[in-house]
């Protein structure tokens, strides 16, 4: 194998993971707001689109079976690309909905089958000592996607907003041209990562000899990490965990963006698309990260039973934030800006608990696969709260609403109650 420095692909690898789920997560979200969707529509097929990484699972199997995991990389970027141009060309057109959520879906489909060849891949192209040392980097500029998608790119397509158009797009209306130029902007990108990786990838051993197995022995063992992760102790419980952990973030995360953007004469704080990409995007970024590392410093030192429920109790914290918001609707940016790092950092702390929860839950037999599980257990949990979210906030207004979230905060308190003294300080394999 010919040797490649980790630093030349572990980087450009997680940032490219990174843009398409926050595009689909987030930048799509502001997009529709920006288009004029009510927010109960934004909320239902918003919501939808979690459902490719809750059930990647089902098809992780033949990523392994089929072809190579750099191959699969390579090929997905380009996909993602060609998705994201898309988007672009559809946004200007009269039914620039219904293509853009079709291009939108496969992009997610791409991105979470994108995912499993690049945990795959980085498991195969770096020793044991590598990958503990680059887990960090991995993670970092996974983040730093995060920070460009919800940040630089929201600004961006907020800057064109508010510019002259040239001549030849003065039909197409100074919205649609500056998402499409931003959708256009990021096929490019990828485009670039396809051919980027095509070169600069190693070609590792594992990832070249692969042994063939006969399609029944897959799905056997397919059907196997199944039987496995419900024959765990206390696994009933532990999806119930799974599932509700974020029962009130995955309502509030898709209101949080079109309250910022709606008018004051409607409830919310009637902020422009750069403000709102700079709030969410770089302040409320930065200030996730934060609150997420302080939390693993805290539970690698104390163990996760000691801290489980301070940072369940932390999870509370953007509903005191929105509320406040909804009632005072302030005007001065400094202080929008320190409450939303402030709910952030505690979601960063909070979800902390989660996170190690699911690497606990998924050791033992098929530890890969049940992580897997667990992680659509997680997009799950998100996607069907979602649904009704924009209509509920519709039907309530923002005060209401808001107050309504702070009460379903009650769903995950009681869980963990339930869980708490299941926890141990030293985990056991087979159990929670």
């Amino acid at each position: 194998m010919k040797t490649r420095s980790p630093w030349t692909w572990v980087p450009t690898l997680y940032f490219a993971e990174g843009i398409p789920y926050v595009s689909v997560m987030t930048i799509a979200v502001i997009m529709f707001k920006r288009f004029g969707m009510s927010n109960g529509d934004i909320a239902l097929y918003s919501s939808w689109l979690y459902l490719p990484w809750t059930v990647k699972f089902l098809w992780s199997p033949f990523v392994d079976l089929f072809k190579s995991k750099r191959w699969w990389i390579v090929t997905m970027q380009l996909i993602i690309g060609a998705c994201m141009a898309g988007i672009a060309l559809s946004l200007p057109g009269p039914h620039w909905f219904q293509y853009s959520m079709g291009f939108f879906w496969l992009l997610a489909f791409s991105s979470a089958t994108h995912d499993i060849a690049a945990d795959g891949f980085y498991m195969f192209g770096l020793n044991d000592k590598d990958q503990a040392f680059f887990v960090g980097i991995r993670n970092t500029f996974y983040r730093i996607a995060m920070i460009s998608g919800q940040g630089l790119l929201v600004v961006l397509a907020g800057e064109l907003e508010e510019s002259s158009l040239p001549s030849w797009a003065q039909s197409i209306g100074n919205i649609p041209f500056a998402w499409a130029t931003t959708f256009g902007l990021m096929a490019l990108m990828f485009i670039g990562f396809g051919l980027y990786h095509r070169f600069i990838l190693p070609k590792p051993q594992k990832d070249i000899l692969i042994a063939p197995r006969k399609p029944k022995d897959i799905f056997r063992e397919f059907w196997l990490t199944f039987l496995t992760f419900i024959q765990k102790k206390n696994s009933l419980l532990a999806v119930a965990f799974l599932l509700f952990y974020r029962f009130s973030e995955a309502q509030l995360i898709k209101l949080s963006s079109p309250f910022l953007l709606d008018s004051r004469e409607v409830g919310g704080l009637g902020l422009s698309t750069i403000a709102v990409g700079t709030i969410y995007g770089i302040v409320g970024v930065i200030a996730l990260i934060a609150g997420g590392i302080l939390g693993g410093i805290l539970i690698s030192k104390d163990g996760l039973k000691k801290w489980i429920w301070p940072m369940v109790l932390c999870m509370t914290m953007p509903n005191f934030t929105s509320i406040y918001f909804a009632y005072a609707q302030p005007e001065s940016l400094w202080l929008i800006n320190a409450g939303i790092a402030f709910e952030q950092f505690g979601y960063g702390f909070g979800f902390t608990a989660y996170m190690v929860f699911m690497l606990q839950f998924a050791k033992g037999i098929h530890q890969t696969a049940h992580y897997a599980i667990c992680t659509g257990l997680m997009a799950f949990g998100m996607m069907l709260p979602g649904f009704k979210a924009g209509a509920i906030q519709e039907q309530l207004g923002y005060q209401h609403f808001f107050i309504y979230v702070m009460v379903c905060a009650i769903v995950p308190i009681i869980l963990v109650k339930f869980i708490y003294p299941k926890l141990e300080e030293k985990h056991d394999p087979d159990g929670v």
